[in-house]
């Protein structure tokens, strides 16, 4: 029982690896039509999420969910994302072509409009990736396309149709763009520049050289977010080649590649990759290194931030001496600056690791006097737990 407590302690606490420089759901801002147009010509679905103002869980959704790294890099790459007030006269138009009774209500839409899927009631960040990956599966038409393709049609409306499949559903696309780039004399037409944007998947890669190349003309056609968003996409999956194939020069162009082109996101970028890589490799020392770099160039003593780095040092590096004695360091700062209940808990969990049960005890027992915490009752819960493992 008592493993079993803490095995739920740290599922609790620890949370993921979030991607780098991401961040939260961006919304489409326009009307309804416009939503839909941008739909059709991408060629791609409608999330929308029909709340109310007054309404407790989706002002919940809105800060934790949308705002979550994770669920905007999923949400931002295969959905347009709209986000509609049912109660504002503006809304009318929507909120009489898709009536709710309850709030949230969240909807997936084809770009004619038609409902896929639909939930009511509010989602946790994996539930409600998870509701979007099912609506990719129950709408994808990757039978259709492909066999257009392999029967031979290569016109440039099936082959963007085509790459766009292929990156729907997480196969490379590399080899089609490729393909239908060497039969082109220049890439001066719309359709062309398209394919470029959406064929650009790794920065160590041709197509990536051709975006830059063209950069100017695909903005000015498909929008500079667009394209900057398809350089920091291409640049985190080169840095996911480079983990995989423990290939530090790959991990080096994809920073080298975001510094030149998107200089604004450079640093961080390059630490949270360097992170991310010497994790990989266990390479405690590198590790450490670039977290404390992290640390003091990026999040420096932002509570919320801190004690997000110490979780993940967590997951990563559960027993090592060296990332104990840092996140101790830091967990003591986001637990003092930041006073929250959690923030103690896991400075608690960092003393137990490291066989200081008084301490950890003295956390635990601080985190039921923070405020709000006598009215948490899953903090409550998971408090007498924690000191239930040092007994």
């Amino acid at each position: 029982m008592r493993y079993l407590s803490l095995f739920f302690i740290i599922l609790g606490l620890l949370a993921g690896i979030c991607p780098l420089n991401a961040q939260g759901i961006r919304f489409f801002e326009g009307k309804w039509s416009d939503a839909l147009a941008k739909a059709k010509a991408e060629e791609r679905l409608i999330f929308a999420d029909a709340y109310a103002s007054w309404c407790g869980p989706c002002k919940r959704m809105a800060a934790t969910v949308f705002t979550d790294p994770k669920v905007g890099e999923f949400f931002n790459e295969h959905f347009i994302n709209v986000k509609y007030d049912m109660e504002k006269p503006e809304n009318a138009e929507f909120a009489r072509q898709y009536p709710v009774s309850a709030y949230p209500t969240l909807m997936i839409l084809d770009a004619q409009g038609k409902v896929i899927q639909r939930h009511v009631g509010a989602l946790t960040a994996e539930g409600l990736i998870a509701f979007g990956q099912k609506a990719l599966g129950a709408a994808n038409t990757s039978k259709d396309v492909e066999q257009e393709y392999e029967s031979g049609n290569r016109s440039p409306e099936v082959v963007l149709r085509y790459i766009r499949m292929l990156n729907r559903t997480n196969r490379s696309s590399l080899k089609v763009t490729n393909d239908y780039l060497n039969t082109r004399k220049n890439y001066e037409d719309p359709i062309t520049r398209q394919i470029i944007l959406e064929g650009t998947v790794e920065a160590d890669s041709r197509v990536f050289d051709l975006l830059i190349a063209h950069r100017s003309a695909i903005s000015a056609q498909e929008g500079a977010q667009k394209v900057d968003d398809r350089i920091l996409l291409a640049c985190k999956n080169t840095v996911k080649k480079a983990i995989e194939f423990r290939d530090i020069q790959l991990l080096e162009e994809a920073k080298a590649k975001v510094k030149a082109n998107l200089p604004a996101q450079a640093e961080e970028f390059a630490l949270e990759a360097d992170m991310r890589y010497f994790a990989a490799l266990k390479d405690t020392k590198n590790y450490l290194k670039s977290a404390q770099n992290y640390q003091k160039k990026i999040i420096r003593n932002d509570a919320a931030r801190l004690h997000e780095l110490v979780t993940k040092m967590l997951v990563l590096f559960p027993s090592d001496t060296d990332v104990l004695n840092q996140a101790e360091k830091w967990a003591k700062t986001a637990a003092e600056t930041g006073g929250l209940g959690e923030y103690f808990l896991t400075l608690a969990d960092v003393y137990r690791r490291k066989g200081d049960k008084v301490n950890a005890r003295a956390a635990a027992e601080r985190a039921l006097k923070t405020p709000g915490a006598q009215d948490n009752l899953s903090l409550k819960n998971r408090v007498e737990m924690f000191l239930q493992t040092l007994e």
